[in-house]
């Protein structure tokens, strides 16, 4: 296992998911329902869309030349940059 893939990985998914939306949703649903159930079920939502992350990934390595593969992680981080300032904007 790389150990400096998964630390970034790690940093990337903490960063990103501090403070949006869906934190704020699970925010509001815990102080409604039993926050172990809670957990448990944002937890299993956060597992299973990496796990498709990380398996659309390793598929389009195995068909996308090394070219086309830098072409989707530069349209991904515009993608990002573009939402953050729509959301800004918009706030």
């Amino acid at each position: 296992m790389d150990v400096t893939a998964a630390a970034v990985a790690f940093g990337l998914i903490l960063l990103a998911e501090l403070g949006d939306k869906t934190q704020l949703a699970i925010l509001a649903m815990a102080t409604q329902r039993g926050p172990l159930s809670v957990f448990v079920g944002a937890s299993l939502a956060l597992v299973l869309s990496t796990a498709v992350a990380v398996l659309l990934g390793t598929v389009a390595k195995g068909y996308l030349p090394e070219s086309s593969l830098r072409l989707v992680r530069y349209a991904a981080g515009a993608l990002f940059i573009a939402f953050g300032a729509w959301t800004i904007l918009r706030g």
